[in-house]
């Protein structure tokens, strides 16, 4: 049995325009020892992450805690916003080709994550393993597994950040899921 534990990054800055290297607020750099705490009783064995600063610092007190380190995966980045991308939401859920001008479709973001994520289900198998991540690249993952998860279940998960859920898998098979921490926070 392989164990993901998905966090979704805490709340970031959003006064910061460069979103790649967007810090957390203070109220995210507190809540990201939340994560620490929720997930201080679980055996880890690796840490993965969107290589977003935000995703970063969400993780690295729970990694430092451990004397481990988080690796980056490019394929785990936020999805690119383009041009009026909020007026965009429900298109993109109902087809996961469309996207505003200059953005990336949800089926693209899919595909890149799902592909990281089989990559490291087949090279850790049996492992517990941390992945910090964003929440439009995590409801497609999540969609990928459950079709029914779609723009009602992201929106859900919108304001929470953190989030935790861990999926676990047989193989590459999900058989379980189960949230473990949701705190809401605006942006």
């Amino acid at each position: 049995m392989t164990s993901i534990f998905f966090v979704r990054h805490a709340q970031p800055d959003e006064k910061w325009t460069d979103d790649r290297s967007k810090p957390l607020t203070g109220i995210g750099l507190q809540d990201s020892k939340r994560v620490t705490e929720a997930l201080e009783n679980e055996r880890i064995d690796l840490f993965y992450c969107s290589p977003y600063k935000r995703s970063i610092d969400t993780i690295k007190d729970c990694a430092d805690k451990r004397n481990m380190r988080v690796h980056t995966d490019e394929r785990f980045r936020e999805r690119k916003r383009g041009i009026n991308a909020d007026a965009f939401l429900e298109k993109r859920w109902e087809d996961f080709s469309v996207c505003e001008e200059g953005g990336e479709c949800l089926a693209s973001v899919q595909q890149r994550n799902i592909e990281a994520l089989t990559e490291i289900l087949r090279k850790h198998p049996d492992k517990n393993i941390v992945i910090g991540t964003h929440g439009t690249a995590l409801s497609t993952i999540l969609h990928y597994y459950d079709p029914g998860f779609g723009c009602e279940g992201f929106k859900d998960i919108w304001f929470c950040m953190p989030y935790i859920i861990r999926l676990d898998f047989d193989g590459e098979r999900l058989v379980n899921r189960t949230e473990m921490l949701r705190i809401k926070r605006g942006y």
